[in-house]
């Protein structure tokens, strides 16, 4: 008799511990998955100047013309070298041919070469610009902001991001009748993009008008800095 009743027993433990698993699964809390996102800003100031400059000219000899440019760039690079704070580079250089009417036969010879300078001195860039000009054609003028300003503005964004991120997560939370929410996952983003400035695109004019010129007054502007999170939550339901 007492064989008989072991698996009476055994079948009995296996029921009561499967319902005793269900009430545990009911007893858990039930989410449901949700993705949103939360981003501040911020107008920051710019503090880097760009100005490319170039020499340009036409000659029926390519080699003489090549000496000429050569000699416009030293020269700039030189008296560039000699304002503190001021970055010089070259850039590009190119050369083509002119040809006549009929572009058979080759005429001249036309070339251009570029100097950039990039200063945090705006007064010392745009007077070094002026100087310049004498010599030099200007091809155009930016601003930016240096990448460790950029960095320490976007560090400063970093909690206000999470900040508006938590608080958007409680609302929504609220909004579905949820009694909480944990997090998932989360994503930081960067960004920023430039404001239209007041600099004038002066390509087109002629070298010989700068002569003698005044340093222009700058307007820099300013880049929206935005840092933005992304992130998933599961909101617990009642």
């Amino acid at each position: 008799m007492s064989v008989l009743k072991k698996p009476f027993t055994a079948i009995a433990a296996a029921i009561a511990l499967c319902a005793t698993s269900l009430g545990a699964l009911a007893d858990e809390p039930r989410y449901n998955q949700v993705s949103l996102r939360a981003e501040v800003s911020q107008e920051v100031a710019h503090d880097l100047m760009h100005v490319t400059l170039y020499s340009e000219g036409q000659a029926s000899d390519p080699a003489r013309l090549a000496a000429d440019t050569t000699k416009a760039l030293n020269a700039a690079v030189e008296q560039a070298r000699k304002v503190k704070g001021v970055t010089v580079s070259l850039g590009s250089r190119n050369s083509y041919p002119v040809y006549d009417d009929k572009g058979q036969k080759i005429t001249a010879w036309r070339e251009r070469a570029e100097v950039r300078l990039e200063s945090a001195d705006f007064a010392a860039l745009s007077q070094l610009t002026a100087d310049l000009l004498g010599q030099l054609k200007m091809g155009n003028m930016n601003f930016s902001i240096a990448d460790a300003t950029r960095a320490r503005n976007e560090d400063a964004l970093m909690k206000g991001a999470v900040d508006a991120f938590k608080a958007r997560a409680q609302v929504l939370t609220d909004a579905l009748g949820g009694k909480g929410y944990k997090l998932v996952s989360l994503n930081l983003n960067t960004s920023g993009a430039p404001q239209p400035m007041p600099v004038m695109r002066m390509a087109a004019m002629k070298a010989d008008g700068y002569a003698g010129a005044p340093a222009q007054e700058i307007e820099a502007g300013t880049s929206q800095v935005v840092v933005s999170a992304d992130g998933t939550i599961e909101v617990q339901m009642p």
